[in-house]
This record gives structure tokens, C-alpha cells and sequence, in this order.
């Protein structure tokens, strides 16, 4: 197993290499780079004006213009400046150069400041985490609590009345997007148009501070209910579809047959045999069920709710050509989606022994 894991761990540095360098050559044909926005808004256009001007963001070139500085919207500003801009946000290497040093960097989890900001990537990471964590926790949790328990008594109640009604439940609910679910719910209870019984931003009150540990406990629920609920509510279909048919295939198999003619009860066979073995492929996909909740799912619940997590701070780096914040990001969602992974096939061998990565070679 340690040679396994230690041939995993040597896969991350190829992997990310290659995350970082396609995305850095997307980044290099997307218009409208940090550059021209700056020119844009010195020029009185909007932001959105940007991401018209230019054919690239990384060279940040364009078609000549008539002011001969190689952007366009540069008209009438002195190439002086124009240079300065480019120095300020590190335009003035080539692609190359530019890629060498944030590797560099990166080795070192150096990712630098945020072009609009004013503040380092790891400062807003440390600050936007919490949410997301939060979000991405109650809703996990809440998730495996309903599905596994639900999943294993629709395997043992298949085709059942139970079993009918409950899949018709759980398709409907993988149906109704999250973020639209979350839109009715602020029109229904966050005062929208009807009741006002849910704040509709933010974790916790302004003077969450002052109140006792209980009333900060009741006060953090009361805020965090409804994106939770909005996270959760497409998430049961997977999971819980997954199990009943993980523990259907495994009720099915010889050695259940022989447990109960030994004289094991339904829950010793049920607990004591089929469950480790149920449970496996489950046990599989919980990193990725981790990584598209904490990082990607809750991306609109955040901007719904306007709760600034790593969601919006990604997103809004994307729009503004925040650079810094874009691949700092990048870094570190991959590296943890990597971790995460290779602790997945440590809990695979935990939870059943007979499984052995080594001879995969």
C-alpha cells in the first residue's frame, strides 16, 4: 500500500502541471484581460466593455490601434503608461516567463495578490472558506444521514408502495435545479412576497457577537437553513438510487444465502455481511461528492443568497480577469480533489481488506 500511495502522490505534480497549463492557455485566448479593463475604466466605460476590447488576455494584443499601443480603448493614453499598467500586473514578460514564475510561486503556495483587491490570495481564501465549508458540511452530512438509511430500506422493500412513492419523491427533486428551488424559497419565507421567517444574506446576525453560545447557535441555524436545504434538496436522488441498488446487487449473492441458512438474523446478515460490501462503491464517491458541494454546487445558492464564499469569490474573479485569485483557486481545489481521492482508497482498504492496490501494479 505505501508504495501505491507514495506512486499517487508522485501523479499530483503531473497533474497539476497540466490543469495549470491548459487553463493558462485558455486564459490566453479569453478577451478582455486585467490590462484593458484598467484601460476601460480610465477611458469612462464600463467593466463590461472589457471583455469586448482585445483579442487576447495573456500577450493582452489586439489589432493595432490608432494610438500604435497595441490595445484597444488605449487611445489618447501616453504608452508610458500604458507600460506601467502592464508592469503592474506582470504583462510585461512573455506567457512563458509569466507561467515559469507562478509555478515557482505556486511550489512555495505563494499565489500572490489579487489585481482588484488589494489583498493577498490566501488572505481571501482564509476569508471566503468558512461559508463554503459551512454550506458544504451541513448539506454532506445531512445528505449520507437521509440517502444511506433511505437507500438500504428501499433495497429491502423494493417495488414496495414505500419504494414507489419514495422514488417519485426523489426524481422530483433531482429535477427542480437548486437554484431555482432556492428562488422560491426567498419568495416564500425570506420575504420575497409572502413570509418574512429567514434572513436572506449573510451567516449570522449583526450582533452575532454579542449574543450567548446558545442564541449564536440558533441564530447561525436560522441563517444557514435555507442554502442548506437548497444544496440538499437535488443531492438525496444520487446517493440514495446508489445504495438501494449497491445493497440490491449484494442481497443477491451467494454468500447472503448461506448467513441465513447458518441461522443469522436479517440484521446480522444485513449489518454483519452485506453493509462492508454495500458500501464500498459509496465510500468511493465521496470525494467527488465533497468537492462539487463545497466548490462548485454552492456557487449560485451563494450569489442567491449573497453569502461570500469561495463560490462568488471564484466566480467573480473569473469576470473581473483576477488572475491571482482565478489560478490560486485552481491550485487549490485541485490539490485538495487530488488529496482527497488518494484518501478514498485509504478508506476503501480500511473498510474491507481484501482489497489490495499494490497488485495493480
Amino acid at each position: 500500500m505505501s508504495a501505491y500511495l507514495f506512486r499517487r502522490l508522485l501523479l499530483i505534480v503531473p497533474t497539476l502541471l497540466g490543469i495549470l497549463l491548459i487553463n493558462f492557455l485558455i486564459i490566453q485566448a479569453a478577451p478582455g484581460g486585467p490590462v484593458e479593463r484598467t484601460i476601460a475604466r480610465m477611458q469612462g466605460l464600463d467593466g463590461s466593455a472589457a471583455s469586448r476590447m482585445g483579442s487576447g488576455s495573456g500577450s493582452e494584443v489586439s489589432s493595432a490601434s490608432a494610438s500604435g499601443s497595441g490595445y484597444r480603448g488605449a487611445q489618447g493614453l501616453p504608452p508610458e503608461l500604458i507600460a506601467d499598467i502592464e508592469k503592474q500586473y506582470g504583462f510585461d514578460k512573455p506567457p512563458a516567463e509569466r507561467f515559469w514564475l507562478m509555478l515557482k510561486n505556486y511550489a512555495q503556495f505563494d499565489f500572490g495578490k489579487s489585481f482588484f483587491r488589494d489583498e493577498t490570495v490566501t488572505g481571501l481564501i482564509k476569508e471566503k472558506i468558512p461559508v463554503s465549508l459551512s454550506i458544504g458540511l451541513w448539506s454532506t452530512l445531512i445528505i449520507y444521514l437521509i440517502s444511506i438509511p433511505l437507500g438500504i430500506r428501499k433495497a429491502l422493500h423494493n417495488g414496495s408502495s414505500f419504494d414507489l412513492w419514495t422514488s417519485s419523491a426523489i426524481i422530483v427533486g433531482y429535477a427542480i435545479p437548486g437554484f431555482l428551488f432556492a428562488i422560491l424559497l426567498i419568495i416564500l419565507f425570506a420575504g420575497g412576497s409572502y413570509w418574512q421567517w429567514f434572513p436572506m444574506q449573510g451567516l449570522t446576525s449583526e450582533n452575532f457577537d454579542t449574543l450567548s453560545f446558545w442564541a449564536k447557535a440558533a441564530d447561525y441555524a436560522h441563517h444557514i437553513f435555507l442554502p442548506t436545504l437548497c444544496l440538499t434538496i437535488g443531492g438525496f436522488a444520487t446517493l440514495t438510487i446508489l445504495t438501494k441498488n449497491s445493497f440490491l446487487d449484494e442481497i443477491g449473492k451467494q454468500y447472503v444465502m448461506t448467513a441465513r441458512a447458518k441461522g443469522l438474523t436479517e440484521n446480522q446478515v444485513l449489518y454483519g455481511h452485506v453493509f462492508r460490501n454495500a458500501m464500498l462503491i459509496i465510500i468511493a464517491g465521496l470525494p467527488a461528492t465533497l468537492i462539487g458541494v463545497f466548490f462548485t454546487g454552492s456557487l449560485l445558492i451563494e450569489v442567491i443568497f449573497n453569502l461570500d464564499g469561495l463560490g462568488l469569490l471564484s466566480f467573480e474573479a473569473v469576470l473581473n480577469r483576477d488572475y491571482p485569485v482565478v489560478f490560486g483557486t485552481l491550485w487549490i481545489f485541485t490539490l485538495v480533489g487530488l488529496l482527497l481521492k488518494i484518501l478514498s482508497d485509504i478508506v476503501y482498504t480500511l473498510v474491507d481488506p481484501r482489497i489490495d492496490f499494490e497488485s495493480r501494479g
